[in-house]
C-alpha cells in the first residue's frame, strides 16, 4: 500500500545530504548509502507503548543529524514530536491529502510551520501554511507500454487498483459488468485489483463476490488480489481503461500513475473534474453511466484514443511529476 514511498526517498536523497526516516513497519528496501531507516517495531509485534518510546528515542538520538521534519499522513506524529522539534528549532512540515478533516488534523495545522498537499481538494481546511506540491508520480517508472498494441488486443481490457473497501465503490463495477454485457459490449474483462485490509473490507468483498455469482458475470469479473508496487506499472500497461470510484475526496494517485501510463481514466473523484474532459468523469451512483462511458471509449478510433493517452500522460509530468514535488519541497524549506 505504502510501497511508493520507497520511490520518493530514493529522489529525496538526491536533494538532501542525510535522511532519517522512522517507519511504523520496516520490510525490504534498496536506499542511498545517506538514508538511513529506524522501526517504531510493528514487524516484531511490540506494543504500542514501545512504539512511542521508540519514536521519542530516535528523534532525540538522530536530532543533530536533520533540520527538517516530514510527516507523512500520520498528523498525530506532528503533535507528539512539536515540543521537541521546536525546542530544536526544527522545520516542522507535513503531507496531507484526504478529504476528511479530523481534529489531529487542526491541531497538527497550528503546530506546523508548513504543509503540503497534492491538490486544494486534498486539504480542506483553510490554511496559510498550505502548498500545493503536485501528487508525486515517477513518470520515468510510470510510462506507456513499449508497444501499446500489445495491452489492447481483442479484448477491451478493464481494470481497478486500491484496497476493496466500501469507500472505493468496487460493487459498483459487478453491476457495470452486467450492464455491459447484457447491453451488447460482450469482448471485455474487469480485472478487480487489491485487497482487503480490516474485517469490514472482508465482509464487502465477500459481498461482492457474491454479486458476481447472483449477476451472473463470472466469466467477466477478476479479482487480481494485492499487486506489489514494484510491479503496478506493468499491470497498468496490460490494460485499455483505469476505473476510479473512490470517495476519499481527494485526488488518488493510482489515477494519475495510469494517465502517466497512457491509460484512459474514467473518474468520479471530485479532483478529477479540473483537468478531466467531461467524457471521462462518471457518476459513481449511477452504474448505467459508467457504462455508457465504457461503451464511448470501445466506439473511439485509433487517433482519439492515441491523442488522449498522450495528453493524459502530458499532464502528469507538468503537474505531478515526482522530480517536481521533491524539488518544491527542498525549495520551501530553504525559503523558509
Amino acid at each position: 500500500m505504502l510501497g511508493f514511498v520507497h520511490g520518493w526517498l530514493i529522489k529525496f536523497a538526491k536533494q538532501f545530504e542525510n535522511i532519517v526516516v522512522i517507519c511504523l513497519k520496516k520490510g525490504e528496501y534498496d536506499l542511498p548509502p545517506n538514508v538511513k531507516v529506524l522501526s517504531l517495531g510493528k514487524e516484531n509485534k511490540v506494543s504500542r507503548l514501545r512504539y512511542l518510546l521508540n519514536f521519542y528515542k530516535y528523534i532525540w538520538n538522530e536530532h543533530r543529524n536533520y533540520d527538517y521534519v516530514f510527516v507523512h499522513m500520520n498528523t498525530r506524529y506532528v503533535v507528539l514530536g512539536w515540543p521537541f522539534w521546536r525546542l530544536w528549532h526544527k522545520i516542522i512540515s507535513f503531507w496531507y491529502a484526504h478529504g476528511h478533516v479530523p481534529l489531529m488534523l487542526k491541531l497538527a495545522d497550528r503546530l506546523a510551520d508548513v504543509v503540503f498537499t497534492s491538490t486544494p481538494e486534498g486539504y480542506r481546511l483553510p490554511s496559510k501554511k498550505l502548498k500545493i506540491v503536485g501528487q508525486g508520480i515517477d513518470i520515468d517508472v510510470f510510462r506507456p507500454a513499449a508497444d501499446r498494441k500489445a495491452a489492447g488486443g481483442g479484448t477491451l481490457k478493464i481494470m481497478t487498483v486500491g484496497r476493496i473497501s466500501p469507500i472505493k465503490n468496487c460493487d459498483i463495477l459487478i453491476k457495470v459488468a452486467r450492464i455491459l454485457k447484457n447491453g451488447g459490449l460482450e469482448d471485455f474483462i474487469i480485472k478487480i485489483a487489491g485487497a482487503p485490509i480490516s474485517k469490514q473490507d472482508v465482509l464487502y468483498l465477500n459481498n461482492i463476490k457474491r454479486d458476481v455469482q447472483r449477476y451472473k458475470v463470472e466469466d467477466k469479473i477478476v479479482f487480481v488480489g494485492p499487486i506489489p508496487n514494484k510491479d503496478i506499472p506493468g499491470f497498468y500497461q496490460k490494460n485499455d481503461i483505469f476505473i476510479n470510484l473512490s470517495d476519499t475526496g481527494s485526488l488518488d494517485k493510482a489515477v494519475l500513475e495510469a494517465m502517466a501510463c497512457s491509460i484512459l481514466v474514467l473518474s468520479s473523484n471530485d479532483a478529477a473534474r479540473s483537468f478531466l474532459p467531461s467524457r471521462f468523469i462518471v457518476d459513481k451512483t449511477n452504474p448505467q453511466d459508467l457504462a455508457d462511458k465504457i461503451k464511448d471509449i470501445s466506439r473511439m478510433s485509433d487517433l482519439e484514443k492515441t491523442n488522449y493517452e498522450a495528453d493524459f500522460r502530458k499532464y502528469v509530468t507538468e503537474n505531478h511529476n515526482l522530480e517536481k514535488l521533491v524539488t518544491k519541497i527542498a525549495a520551501t524549506y530553504e525559503a523558509i
